[in-house]
């Protein structure tokens, strides 16, 4: 799924290192944790094995295209991968219904199937009620649902989650964590999870610990 060879990454024209010389691989099927405290380099980390940002020297290989390309980027975040993020990164004007079409209709995938799936989908995370609600109406906890939601749209093979359970209180982050467990392991998924909570990295299948930019299994 995954294939990351001597990843390096700093800011601010090499003065600040972040990620140095990190080899990994991800299989299919896996729950892998990047587990670190904050400023550990773990969110860098995941956005560079995502394809949201390009390392400064190394490779990545997700699903055998090399994520330094523009034209692989586009087709695995349209096909292949999503993405959950802390801040949900939804649109807070449209309606769940209106956020879920977004990557169907990138997808180009057809009115009927994007129906079924959103049907489907927020069923599964108890939401179907809340459909036509606009984001800013919904909690915390329904907002991160339905972000859940969005990133399995187009069923993707890959889902990067970016401490997605860290701006809601403790039951709520539980309760989002386990429906993630659950549909990704009913959708046969592989899940890389950046996070600094102990409770979540202990649900995974592998554990990498990420401290000072560097990654070593627990």
């Amino acid at each position: 799924m995954i294939e990351a060879r001597d990843l390096w990454k700093s800011f601010d024209r090499g003065r600040i290192p972040v990620i140095q010389g990190v080899d990994l691989q991800v299989n299919p099927g896996e729950m892998v944790a990047l587990w670190g405290a904050s400023g550990s380099g773990k969110s860098t980390l995941l956005h560079l094995l995502s394809g949201l940002d390009i390392p400064d020297r190394g490779s990545v290989t997700l699903l055998g295209l090399d994520v330094t390309r523009e034209e692989n980027r586009l087709q695995l975040r349209r096909h292949h991968v999503g993405f959950v993020f802390q801040l949900h990164n939804l649109i807070a004007d449209l309606s769940l219904e209106e956020n879920l079409r977004i990557p169907a209709v990138a997808a180009h995938a057809t009115e009927g199937e994007t129906n079924e799936r959103i049907a489907f989908l927020t069923d599964q995370v108890g939401l179907a009620h809340r459909c036509k609600h606009r984001i800013q109406d919904l909690s915390g906890g329904e907002r991160q649902r339905t972000a859940l939601c969005r990133a399995l749209m187009n069923r993707p093979q890959l889902i990067f989650a970016d401490e997605p359970t860290g701006s809601l209180d403790e039951d709520t982050g539980l309760e989002v964590f386990q429906m993630l467990r659950r549909l990704v392991a009913q959708e046969n998924v592989s899940v890389v999870l950046a996070t600094h909570e102990r409770r979540f990295v202990e649900g995974c299948h592998r554990v990498l610990r990420v401290s000072k930019g560097k990654v070593t299994p627990l």
